[in-house]
Parts: C-alpha cells; sequence; structure tokens
C-alpha cells in the first residue's frame, strides 16, 4: 500500500472511468455502510437533503459512493455522505459504489476533504475549514490547493480568512444567515465585539452590506484620529498632582500643538495671594 501524499494529480481518483476500471462499480446495502467521522461536512441542510433525495427517487444515485472496506464487514464512506444520507430519506436500500481498498489513511482523509470540498454544497466556513485541515494535517500550500481544486489562489485565502472571524459571526455565517458580502464587509471592522453586534443585526435585516461597509469605513476614521492625538506624557499627570496637593488648588497641564500651558485655578484674591506666597512670588 502506497503511503506518499496526494499532490495535484489526484483527479483521477474522482473520474468515473477511472474508478469503475479500478475496482468495478458494485452495489451495497445501505444499512453496510458507515459514515466517515473526519469528513468536514457537519451540517446536512434539511431542505436541500429533501431535494436531493427527491431527485435520488425520480433518478436514482448517479454518482456511485467511494467507501472502503473495514474490519467489521461494513464499508466506510471516503466521500458522498450527503448522496447517502439522501439515498435514506428516498428509501433506497442500496446505493452503487466504488471501493478502495489501496489507500493510507492519509490518503482516505486527504480524498475524503477534497472530494467534498469538489461535490458537496459546503457552507463558507465548513469550505473553509476543509482548507485549514488540508494545509495544516497534510502540508498542502495554499497554491497546490488552488490547483487541486480548480480556484483562484485568492479564493483559497479569502475563504481561510472567514476562520479568523468571531466566533458569533461563524456561526451566523454557518447557519445562512450572512452572505459572503456581509463578512468580507465586517472584517474591516477591527473590533471583535462591534463587529459581532454589526453581524446580528445585519442577519436580521437591519444593514445591508452598504451600510456595514460604510460603518466600518466610520469605524477606521476614528481609529486614525484616535492615532493621531498625541499620549499624553506619566510625567505631566505626576507634576499636575504634586502641584494640586502643594498649593491647595487644582492645576492641570494643557498640551497645545505648538506651546502648552499651565493652569492654576482659584477663587479670588485671597486665595490668589496665597498661592503666590506658596510660589514665593511677590
Amino acid at each position: 500500500m502506497s503511503n506518499k501524499r496526494i499532490g495535484g494529480d489526484f483527479s483521477s481518483l474522482f473520474d468515473d472511468n477511472s474508478m469503475e476500471e479500478s475496482e468495478g462499480l458494485r452495489t451495497l446495502r445501505i444499512s453496510e455502510i458507515e459514515p466517515n467521522k473526519g469528513q468536514p461536512r457537519k451540517v446536512f441542510d434539511k431542505e436541500a437533503m429533501e431535494q436531493l433525495a427527491a431527485s435520488i427517487q425520480q433518478n436514482g444515485v448517479l454518482q456511485p459512493l467511494l467507501v472502503r472496506p473495514l474490519a467489521t464487514g461494513n464499508y466506510q464512506i471516503i466521500a458522498g455522505e450527503r448522496r447517502w444520507r439522501a439515498a435514506k430519506i428516498a428509501g433506497l436500500s442500496e446505493v452503487p459504489v466504488v471501493i478502495r481498498d489501496d489507500l493510507s489513511e492519509e490518503q482516505v482523509m486527504q480524498v475524503a476533504l477534497i472530494e467534498n470540498l469538489q461535490r458537496e454544497n459546503l457552507n463558507p466556513i465548513e469550505e473553509a475549514q476543509g482548507y485549514r485541515e488540508l494545509i495544516d494535517n497534510y502540508k498542502m500550500t495554499q497554491d497546490q490547493l488552488a490547483k487541486a481544486l480548480g480556484k483562484a489562489r485568492s479564493s483559497i485565502a479569502n475563504s481561510l480568512g472567514l476562520l479568523t472571524l468571531p466566533i458569533g459571526v461563524r456561526d451566523l455565517l454557518m447557519d445562512g444567515r450572512l452572505s459572503m458580502g456581509h463578512c468580507k464587509a465586517l472584517k474591516a471592522i477591527k473590533d471583535p465585539a462591534l463587529m459581532t453586534e454589526i453581524a446580528v443585526r445585519a442577519a436580521e435585516g437591519e444593514l445591508s452590506v452598504r451600510s456595514i461597509e460604510a460603518i466600518a469605513k466610520r469605524e477606521a476614521k476614528r481609529d486614525e484620529e484616535q492615532k493621531l492625538i498625541k499620549p499624553r506624557m506619566a510625567y505631566y499627570t505626576e507634576v499636575e498632582m504634586s502641584l494640586t496637593e502643594a498649593l491647595g488648588t487644582k492645576v492641570r497641564i494643557c498640551e497645545g500643538k505648538k506651546t502648552n500651558t499651565l493652569q492654576i485655578a482659584f477663587e479670588n484674591k485671597d486665595q490668589l495671594e496665597g498661592i503666590l506666597r506658596l510660589m514665593d512670588v511677590k
């Protein structure tokens, strides 16, 4: 059994003719097949599954599942869990499969991830998680992944960027309550708490993508203005406190663009004369 990592030339694994030639197209009972716990899809949309089940009832399972034999005598899905679930809903007792027993554990996981990314209707977060797993666990670069999936590298990078969103925002995207357009606009908001607040409002229909972009621009401008404000020297604060205690009145140092001023508060002439005496001013 080969243990080499699957590279850019894995497309033959998913080619209908090569699959049929490698083991021959077979039929297995649905009860003999088990899902792969490591597959990237975590959420199966009920409405979409019912639509696929209706199509399968009418046309059958057009694309065979890719499976591997288990020691128990059953078979584990490498790719095609969505079709397997829909076939069960449709009331089928058997499904077409291609059996592969020549793949290492690492190759099985790679094939499962890549096939799902190519064929299944994953939500954006599941897709990004699949990319991340291939990069982290199987040492694929973004360029290799883009070539393997027939996508632009920028598309892979943008997808991976979704994983940096706060979890509340990711959940809204996963549930379909936010679009990719919403999330692209939200990423320009640097404050995670504000981003989540805006995301919730967008999910509730209060804010459009353009509205989010306007908010992001306003926040960015505010951040830039804050950077331009000269940080107050801690020394000035210490002097203010010392003089306030020594003179018995409020003292404040005011910073200007070119010159600074020292302000000493007094209520009347007597207090002013007292301050002058303390300062030894005649």
